[in-house]
């Protein structure tokens, strides 16, 4: 149910003026009836290429480590976990329900259910609101929620017509009737069957897509490869400044201890230039160093109840306040979520783009991000596609995304989401603001948005 806005309603029109005031005095999202819900903190694992230091682990190996950090982190007593909840997207087929075997090897108790999710990019945003939507109904008062992606190590099949003689094999009684179905073995069977970073509706890839989206939105390789530029000298300069506070270090087994991301290269203009179009040949923009690259890694987030927070004695880092999940046509807007999303978000929570100190968006690539912000930017836009009279705005670039992004961190599909609610919330805390932001798209035409607001300190 919708709850009632504690303001008049011609205040949803805000002038420009309204706004300053609004932002000035800072009222905050409390709803009545409603419980208030926190993240008391949350941690990653250092976000890691595919294929280094993680590519002999399991998915369920890295997830543990990053609950074993979350435990260390906040001392919170296992017992006291009423549910935990994993995103993942390319699933062990020995572990499908990753978030239970994760639990059990971080020494969680067994009497604590879990159960994982699956929402493409948005699989962690998704176990984190189920989370909150557990404690708001009064189900649970702590959850932990998080995510993890192994793109080191896939499932990769049998083509359907050898595991159809090997199952029909396993049935046949007689010797007969084996030979009679080895007889029908060809070659071609062996075919394997890889998993692709594609749409089942449309057969095409992300990246496919993504180009395509930054012609349509007139976004030039230029200004592709110089947004990719910023996100990684933003996150290098994070990741020296000791503010990516949440990544805790990983004694990987049989290796060394992992204490940060290793995807962040700041290249320059001129290199990035040279690189060939990924996607589109011979003329697309979407290259390998504009594009988010496959990752391993996990994150992890404890949500309480307000109330049970502090009981516990506590200091929570920030509330989860509205959100709101959309979804579009999976050819032509996979990844405008966080277009259709914000606006959506925004008028939920009485709230205007000039409230908002800081903006998380996931960065899948460069020209999603550009498009995102020139649909956001587009009157046109909003009247044909959005019904809405107005744009719905840009997100300041000295607000958006200042520690880095996917771009440059790293975007293991299942816990990025996680990784933008944590680091909206530091960033709320270091740079003394009280609204974040976060938003991001997902396959299948997807996207969500969230609005996060600082506890005060």
């Amino acid at each position: 149910a919708t709850v009632e806005l504690t303001y008049p309603p011609e205040c949803l029109s805000v002038t420009s003026k309204l706004a300053t005031v609004q932002t000035k005095t800072k009222k905050t999202l409390t709803k009545p009836n409603i419980r208030n819900i926190v993240v008391v903190d949350g941690v990653r694992t250092p976000f890691l290429l595919s294929g280094t230091s993680y590519k002999d682990l399991m998915p369920h190996d890295v997830a543990r480590a990053a609950l074993t950090g979350l435990l260390h982190r906040t001392s919170v007593p296992k017992e006291v976990v009423d549910y935990i909840i994993f995103g993942t997207v390319i699933q062990e087929v020995k572990t499908s329900n990753v978030a239970r075997e994760a639990a059990l090897g971080a020494g969680f108790s067994d009497k604590t259910p879990a159960h994982t999710v699956t929402m493409a990019c948005i699989s962690a945003n998704q176990a984190m609101t189920t989370g909150v939507g557990l404690i708001a109904s009064g189900q649970c008062d702590v959850v932990v929620a998080g995510g993890v992606e192994l793109m080191s190590d896939i499932p990769i099949r049998h083509s359907r017509k050898m595991r159809k003689l090997m199952l029909d094999l396993n049935k046949a009684k007689s010797v007969g009737q084996r030979l009679s179905l080895i007889s029908k073995f060809r070659l071609n069977f062996l075919a394997p069957e890889l998993p692709a970073v594609a749409e089942f509706s449309t057969s095409e890839t992300m990246g496919h897509s993504a180009d395509r989206l930054a012609a349509a939105f007139a976004v030039s390789r230029l200004e592709q490869d110089e947004y990719a530029l910023r996100s990684h000298s933003l996150a290098k300069k994070a990741q020296d400044e000791g503010l990516l506070s949440d990544v805790v270090p990983f004694k990987v087994p049989g290796k060394d201890t992992v204490t940060k991301d290793n995807g962040i290269r700041p290249s320059s203009l001129e290199q990035m230039a040279k690189l060939k179009p990924a996607f589109i040949r011979p003329y697309g923009t979407v290259t390998a160093a504009n594009s988010s690259f496959l990752t391993d890694g996990a994150s992890a987030v404890l949500i309480m109840a307000e109330e049970k927070a502090l009981a516990m004695g506590y200091k929570p880092k920030a509330y989860l306040r509205d959100f709101m999940y959309v979804s579009q046509d999976p050819k032509d807007q996979l990844l405008l979520g966080p277009t259709y999303a914000t606006p959506k978000v925004l008028e939920k929570a009485g709230l205007t783009m000039n409230d908002i100190d800081a903006f998380e968006f996931h960065e899948a690539f460069s020209g999603q991000i550009l498009a995102n912000f020139k649909a956001m930017d587009s009157d046109w836009f909003a009247q044909n596609y959005m019904g809405r009279k107005t744009k719905v705005g840009l997100p300041p670039l000295e607000k958006f995304n200042n520690w880095g992004g996917s771009l440059s961190l790293g975007h293991p599909f299942g816990a990025t989401g996680c990784r933008l609610v944590m680091t909206a919330a530091n960033r709320l805390r270091k740079e003394g603001g009280q609204y974040g932001l976060v938003a991001a798209c997902a396959a299948g035409g997807q996207g969500h948005a969230m609005i996060v607001e600082a506890y005060p300190k």
